[in-house]
């Protein structure tokens, strides 16, 4: 695993369970790397059922193991989250008022953002 982020911080808190990508990590931590602060990973893999218990969307990213929500408090930490993820190459951004989710699904239409 990169340097900031251990494989428990992806997994499903219901199960366990844990199909995080290898590629989304290294580039979730190329963005880490360019923003200088730390990313707490609030929601990285769902299985199924905890998908549809957190009313995620039927197709969720999170359940192919390319995207994971980042925790962010102020407008600041926003910026400077979004602007490292852009920077690192994510085109998949929804913003949500405490947390960023990340997704760079190669399944989906690139070039989105979305708020919650």
């Amino acid at each position: 695993m990169p340097e900031n982020f251990n494989l428990n911080e992806f997994s499903c808190p219901c199960c366990g369970g844990n199909n995080i990508q290898a590629e989304f990590v290294e580039r979730l931590q190329r963005a880490r790397t360019k923003a200088r602060i730390p990313f707490k990973i609030n929601s990285g893999w769902r299985c199924p059922a905890h998908n549809k218990e957190t009313k995620g969307e039927a197709q969720s990213s999170h359940m192919s193991g390319w995207a994971a929500d980042i925790a962010c408090e102020t407008s600041g930490v926003r910026f400077t989250i979004l602007e490292s993820l852009r920077r690192a190459g994510f085109t998949r951004l929804g913003i949500g008022k405490s947390f960023i989710h990340a997704d760079c699904d190669p399944d989906k239409p690139p070039n989105v953002i979305w708020v919650y």
